[in-house]
Parts: structure tokens; C-alpha cells; sequence
């Protein structure tokens, strides 16, 4: 009698949701398009299991008067076609993951993302940035740059600066791949603190940021990019991961600081700390024309970022490397001179396309 009602509790529940057809299927009275069948199949197998349960459920109250042995017996059959209709359920899911129509991860939730291509039609390779996320660096951008520190904070912070590269100097000397490798890590972190910063600031003030939250955040993400490109030049050391560690650490907490006393001295802070990476940048060219570093094939990350052409170097990566420190520099001081000249950063839009 159980398998019988179960049976007949299975077909209804398969009977809930009409199968998709070419991706489009009506469930319940709702449209729902671009989904594989396997899916309302799964989704069918679901509804199944819930009726099963919920019968069992009423069953089980209606029949509290029934002999403890024969309750035993009923509970191992539920049990036996409970497992049943679990493993119906995930062959159907397995097959459909095999068949590669659906995330290996869950089904539940229907997340997917159409599958991408690149500008010469393969399949894009990254999940780490999209085709559109690429660009051309500009390598017209001045890189003799350099804001004069007049005021006592400007002096306060171009010092600061150059005190925190003498131990860069004495612990990597002229090893720039993997001094490129630490500057990275922790020029990645202003533009997160700062949007950060700014974006809780929106939050509550109830005001616009004039595009700023967004373009900090975007050279975080710039210097990242940096950050996964030396990786895959230089393998760093155990020693050097944890001076990573401690480094990114220590400075996070003090530029957070620094930014909630005074955003005009951590924009200018960062300002020179660009200006000193163009400067690295540009002995590491050095040390390539010179020899003492080989010109290396660039890594297929950068060639992708970059849009690099495929027989690109290290020489053309570090190249676009100093370009974007070159418009970060740019950035960071314009930001600090509207806090100098008593304004808001809402106030002048914030620059795109700026790396």
C-alpha cells in the first residue's frame, strides 16, 4: 500500500512542471526561459521527495495507535524508499553535470554565466578578469612627473616615502622582479581602503561619491593585476611570503588609519609611492637593455590584460606596468588637491579609463 501511494505521489509531482523545450518551460504557470530540462527534472524528482514526506508525516500521526513492531517495520520501508528517491535524484543531477549543462557546484540556485569568447572567437581562459576589463595601456603618459612637496604635510609624506624604501633597497637590492613582487602588494591595498572607506561614507551621508568609490576600487583591482603578473615571473621564496604577509598587514591597519585622520596626506602618500614605482620600473628596464635580466616571453595573463601582441616580452610588460603607476601617480595627487583646496571629492567626477 506505502510503494503504491508513493508511486502515485511520484507520477503527480512529475506531472507538476510540463518538460522544457528547447530551454523554455512552464512551471507552475511560470515562464522560465534558458534553463536545461535536466533541470525541471531535478526539480521534479524535489516536489517528489517533499510529497513523499509530507504524506509520511500525516501518516505517521494518524497512525500513533499501531503496534510498535509493525512501526519499526513501516519507519525501515520509509526509510529504504526515501534512499530511493535520493539517489533517483542525483543520477539525474550527475548526468546532467557530466553533460556539462549544468555547474558542478549546485543546480539549486541556477547560477550560470553564458559562455565567453575572445576577439578571436576561442573560449576566454580567465574568470579572473573579462575580455572587457582588457585594454591598451597609454604609453604616451608623462613619466617625469613629480608633485614638489611644499606644505609641511607634502613634506610630512614624501619623506615617509623614502624612508619606506630604504628597506626594500637593502633586502632586495637590484633584484627588481621580486621587489616589483612586494611593491604590488602593497600598492594593491590604498584603492581598496579608500573605496572602501568612501563607499561606507555614501552609505551613511545618503550621498553620491561622483564615480570616486568605483575608480579607487578599479586600481585596486589594476594593481592586483600587477601583483598576479610578477607572481608568474617570480616564483617569491617561503621567506618572502611571509614578508608579504607582514608587510600588507602592517600596512593596511596604518594607511586605513591614515585615511580616517586625513585623506589629503593618504592620497598624497600614495602619490609618491607611485612616483617611486615609475622609478623601479625604470631601472628594471635598465637592468633588461643591459642584460642583466633576460627578456623574457611575457605571461599569457599579461598578453590578455594588456592586449600585448602574442610574441610580447618583459620588456613590453614592465613598460605597461610603469604606465598605469604613471596614471595612478596622476590619480592619487589630483585627489589630494581637492582635499587641500577644501573640496570634496564628489565635487570633481572622478577620472575614467585613467589606467
Amino acid at each position: 500500500m506505502n510503494r503504491l501511494l508513493t508511486h502515485s505521489l511520484l507520477v503527480r509531482a512529475s506531472c507538476a512542471a510540463t518538460p522544457a523545450v528547447n530551454g523554455v518551460a512552464n512551471n507552475g504557470g511560470r515562464i522560465i526561459v534558458g534553463v536545461p530540462p535536466e533541470v525541471f527534472q531535478f526539480q521534479r524528482w524535489s516536489m517528489a521527495a517533499m510529497s513523499v514526506t509530507e504524506f509520511r508525516r500525516q501518516m505517521t500521526s494518524s497512525s500513533s495507535s499501531s503496534s510498535s513492531s509493525s512501526s519499526k517495520t513501516k519507519k525501515s520501508s520509509d526509510v529504504a524508499e526515501e534512499r530511493e528517491v535520493k539517489e533517483k535524484i542525483t543520477a539525474v543531477d550527475e548526468k546532467t553535470v557530466k553533460e556539462g549543462k549544468m555547474s558542478p557546484v549546485s543546480s539549486y540556485w541556477a547560477v550560470s554565466r553564458p559562455e565567453i569568447t575572445a576577439d578571436d572567437g576561442s573560449k576566454w581562459r580567465w574568470n579572473c578578469f573579462m575580455p572587457w576589463d582588457t585594454y591598451e595601456a597609454d604609453l604616451s603618459i608623462d613619466l617625469s612627473k613629480h608633485h614638489k612637496p611644499t606644505t609641511m604635510t607634502d613634506k610630512i609624506a614624501y619623506r615617509t616615502v623614502k624612508l619606506l624604501r630604504l628597506p626594500t633597497d637593502i633586502f632586495f637590492k637590484r633584484r627588481y622582479g621580486c621587489r616589483a613582487m612586494m611593491l604590488e602588494t602593497v600598492a594593491a591595498v590604498p584603492g581598496m581602503v579608500g573605496g572602501m572607506l568612501l563607499h561606507l561614507k555614501s552609505l551613511r551621508k545618503f550621498e553620491q561619491s561622483g564615480g570616486w568609490i568605483k575608480a579607487l576600487l578599479e586600481e585596486a583591482e589594476n594593481e592586483r593585476m600587477h601583483l598576479m603578473t610578477m607572481v608568474e615571473l617570480v616564483q617569491p621564496k617561503w621567506y618572502e611570503r611571509l614578508l608579504v604577509l607582514t608587510v600588507q598587514g602592517v600596512f593596511f591597519n596604518a594607511y586605513f588609519i591614515l585615511y580616517i585622520l586625513s585623506p589629503k596626506i593618504a592620497h598624497r602618500v600614495v602619490g609618491y609611492l607611485e612616483e617611486e614605482a615609475i622609478h623601479s620600473y625604470t631601472e628594471y628596464l635598465k637592468d633588461i637593455d643591459s642584460g642583466a635580466i633576460k627578456n623574457v616571453p611575457a605571461p599569457t595573463i599579461a598578453i590578455d590584460y594588456w592586449r600585448l601582441p602574442k610574441n610580447a616580452t618583459l620588456k613590453d610588460v614592465i613598460t605597461v606596468i610603469r604606465a598605469d603607476e604613471a596614471h595612478h601617480r596622476d590619480v592619487n595627487h589630483f585627489a589630494s588637491d581637492l582635499h587641500f583646496q577644501g573640496k570634496k571629492l564628489k565635487e570633481a567626477p572622478a577620472p575614467l579609463g585613467y589606467h
